[in-house]
């Protein structure tokens, strides 16, 4: 019995993915489809080596969600299916205020253990993909799908191998007083690493919201 609801649900899951796919197919925006390069928000643009997100390439976002749907808002803006995976506590509230379009911005809350092989059919389809793995799992060949369909793989989580990685260096709250006051805003120090072009170390300081 427990086989065979395991069964049901990986089929349910990999129905749903399909189901993703074709909506993106049908209603991506063709504006976008040969751009090698999407557009960030304007304070994230130095920490890209390209100014934006250099499609094919892995983007790891350490120590803050917040700074990951950050990364994803600019091209969603844009014009661009982007797509959640792993992340069932992200609500669209936070994603909407990040600046991401909800109406092409569907979520796969819990992938379960096919995590990796929906993802990678969610590159197929989309252009910037939102992972966080299973367990912090890192998985090649999400990389050289990436690299194949031209699709950015960003991962909310350390990724060895990222060809750009973004870590919070510190982090201070902006509103609050002696025991009064409201959270308004978050300052972050941001240091960007990363492989080939993004070997330089780059930092920027910033402000949520961005927007």
């Amino acid at each position: 019995m427990f086989d065979t609801l395991t069964n049901v649900a990986v089929a349910e899951r990999a129905i749903g993915v399909v189901a993703l796919q074709e909506l993106a197919g049908k209603a991506a925006p063709v504006t976008l489809a040969g751009d090698k390069v999407l557009p960030v928000l304007t304070p994230l643009e130095p920490l890209f080596p390209t100014g934006g997100l250099q499609r094919g390439t892995t983007v790891a976002v350490v120590g803050s969600l917040g700074l990951a749907l950050s990364v994803v808002a600019g091209p969603s803006r844009a014009g661009a299916w982007c797509t959640a995976i792993g992340l069932p506590s992200l609500g669209v509230v936070a994603a909407a205020e990040a600046g991401i379009a909800l109406e092409r911005f569907p979520m796969v809350a819990e992938p379960g253990d096919d995590w990796a092989t929906i993802a990678g059919a969610l590159l197929d389809a989309f252009d910037v993909v939102l992972l966080r793995p299973a367990q912090g799992r890192p998985n090649r060949r999400l990389e050289a799908r990436a690299r194949e369909r031209g699709a950015v793989l960003v991962v909310a989580g350390d990724w060895p191998g990222a060809d750009v990685r973004l870590s919070v260096s510190s982090s201070a709250w902006e509103g609050l007083g002696d025991g009064h006051g409201y959270l308004q805003r978050r300052h972050l120090d941001v240091v960007a690493t990363g492989r080939r072009a993004a070997t330089k170390r780059v930092g920027a300081k910033l402000r949520f919201p961005l927007l």
